[in-house]
């Protein structure tokens, strides 16, 4: 098994995560080979929260063309998790001090 810590890449952060944490409902990248059982592990693990559901989306990434030459670059894939936590939990990822 991974270490927890391993599976929860970074949060993502943009105007709808913001929307979708104040519903309880968390967004992280991780990595592209983990399931939703062990995305529901760590993040139980190692933000100490209890989980009630966990949605998955993989994201192909974007063809960016390159403006000096006839080039063309690839954003990486991502695969994101959608965690949805007990009602009156939160995770402390977006509070800022």
């Amino acid at each position: 098994m991974q270490d927890p810590r391993d599976v929860v890449i970074k949060p993502v952060v943009s105007e709808k995560s913001y929307t979708l944490s104040e519903k309880g409902v968390y967004t992280f990248i991780v990595p592209a080979s983990v399931n939703k059982v062990e995305v529901r592990r760590s993040v139980e693990k190692v933000f100490n929260v209890r989980v009630v559901k966990v949605n998955t989306l993989n994201r192909p990434g974007k063809r960016k063309r390159n403006r000096r030459q006839a080039t063309f670059g690839k954003r990486p894939d991502t695969k994101r998790a959608f965690v949805t936590l007990a009602s009156g939990q939160t995770i402390p990822v977006y509070e800022t001090n």
